[in-house]
């Protein structure tokens, strides 16, 4: 390790020092607030609250005042979000500064950012900053990470075998068919059954960076938004009674959007191929028939996406866990993923993983990275799931117009979970035009009256996860993949600024002009 790269992680370690000195600091101070009842709380402008679920009580109360919890949006300075800052900073520079203590230690690192908020939440708010944090890792953080092992497992269980050249019409071919596959089986379980034959096709490539990348943005993200299956704010949108089929009407944002994305690629990509030396494009090789091995794991992804929709389509009551109120449906579901993963294990050769180069580090890094995330997150959802009422008053009141709702849901659901973002504008979108009716009343209206509105919400939340490496659950995992098979991939403000910034922006822009 250099010089250099000792002392920018000196200097990082007393950012780190100094930040959660900050952090405590400004809890006390909001406890000597609150105790003193100086805390102000910003007016609302008559917009629903963000938690509020019309007429159907069973729904799993949030961070909102529901199950006798105190609401702490509208107290929680912008100061608290900085331990989430900080996470992401973390995840951003230290793979450069000092990759080998990141490879490490990553999990030391996210354990720290997730006690340095956790610590103070605790001293200052006890027994509603546990249920909160309680209630990220059991409603939220468990059935994710769940959900991405079991898929995780089950897709490293099949296997294409043959000769399966990369070039650029082959490369465009399979980006179509993970983006069709999205829809249907989640974003998630597209990229994790087409990553590793995608690698695989073009392993005698020498730059293969901008095609993981491509790859990300349209199976790991816009491929998702045709139905509530393909990403977690549609099926979330599903829940609060938006028809399962009212998503096609995202159909022609998504061709737009894809069609560029995939124009763009292939020149891309045949610019790169025509550069490759010659000697690596010939293929003296053996013909060798395409071979789909492990065929008997598509029966488990077909249970978990059967797990999914299950949970969204009945209700079999709710049971208190630590405070926490969730359906028994997702209790199942969860039950259902494990089961699906673990047959996978069990009926599946290991030599099959083996030339498949299947390891658990993906994932792991994934559950290790992402827990401080969920944890950091906390402030940063509650402020924002306060709507009026919070810190960001002056941005959820300048939402106005389908544009202004497809930018802001993106942005924020680009470095924040994308789910309750969209719940939070989906409401916001509710109280603006149909104020006082009850939800089951309005989002019919919002669905016919009001559709381009909630195209927008849709549209941005899904579309706008591909802007970086956290934007949604299979960035990270692809990259990880990616990584393990020898593709060098850009930085996490490497990934913003040479690919999202210039691709995606515009395109983004495109949509914009098109159809908002």
């Amino acid at each position: 390790m250099s010089i250099f790269s000792r002392r920018l992680i000196v200097l990082f370690f007393w950012c780190m020092v100094f930040c959660l000195a900050m952090t405590t600091t400004s809890c006390l101070l909001w406890a000597s607030d609150s105790h003193n009842g100086t805390v102000q709380h910003p007016q609302g402008d008559g917009s629903v609250d963000p938690d509020h679920h019309g007429d159907d009580d069973h729904v799993e109360a949030g961070p909102s005042g529901h199950h006798g919890h105190e609401d702490l949006g509208p107290k929680l300075p912008l100061w608290s979000c900085l331990p989430f800052a900080c996470m992401l900073l973390s995840i951003a520079l230290f793979p450069l500064v000092a990759p080998e203590f990141w490879h490490h230690h990553f999990g030391k690192v996210s354990a720290f950012w997730a006690a340095s908020m956790a610590v103070p939440f605790l001293f200052v708010y006890k027994t509603t900053a546990m249920y909160e944090i309680f209630h990220i890792l059991l409603a939220d953080y468990v059935p994710f990470i769940i959900l991405l092992w079991s898929l995780y497992t089950v897709s490293g269980g099949i296997l294409l075998k043959g000769s399966l050249r990369g070039t650029p019409a082959v490369n465009v071919v399979m980006l179509i068919i993970g983006t069709l596959l999205a829809s249907w089986m989640g974003t998630t379980g597209a990229a994790m059954l087409m990553i590793r034959p995608f690698l695989r096709a073009n392993d005698y490539r020498k730059n293969r960076t901008f095609m993981v990348v491509f790859f990300i943005f349209l199976v790991a993200n816009v491929g998702g938004s045709l139905t509530p299956l393909g990403d977690p704010p549609l099926f979330l949108g599903f829940l609060h009674g938006v028809s399962f089929f009212w998503t096609m009407k995202i159909l022609p944002h998504m061709l737009v959007v894809t069609g560029i994305l995939l124009v763009i690629y292939f020149f891309l990509d045949l610019y790169h191929y025509r550069k490759e030396p010659k000697r690596e494009l010939a293929n003296t090789d053996e013909k060798i028939p395409l071979k789909l091995v492990g065929i008997h794991n598509f029966i488990f992804l077909a249970g978990i996406v059967g797990a999914v929709l299950m949970s969204g389509v009945v209700d079999w009551g709710e049971v208190n866990v630590l405070g926490v109120h969730r359906g028994v449906q997702d209790w199942v579901r969860d039950g259902l993923l494990i089961v699906m993963g673990l047959l996978s294990m069990a009926t599946t050769r290991v030599e099959i993983r083996e030339e498949n180069d299947f390891t658990w580090f993906p994932i792991i890094e994934v559950a290790y990275l992402f827990v401080g995330i969920f944890i950091t997150m906390i402030p940063c959802l509650l402020i924002l799931k306060a709507g009026a009422s919070g810190q960001l008053a002056f941005l959820i009141n300048a939402v106005k117009e389908p544009l202004h709702y497809f930018w802001v849901t993106g942005a924020l659901s680009g470095f924040l979970d994308n789910a309750p973002t969209y719940l939070t504008f989906f409401n916001t979108a509710l109280g603006s035009h149909f104020p006082g009716m009850a939800e089951a009343q309005a989002v019919p209206l919002l669905m016919t009256e009001k559709a381009l509105f909630l195209e927008a919400i849709a549209a941005g939340a899904v579309f706008f996860g591909a802007c970086s490496y956290i934007g949604n659950a299979p960035n990270f995992m692809v990259r990880s993949i990616a990584e393990e098979a020898g593709t060098t991939m850009p930085s996490f403000f490497g990934y913003i600024l040479k690919y999202t910034l210039v691709f995606l922006i515009p395109t983004f822009v495109v949509v914009t002009v098109i159809f908002f």
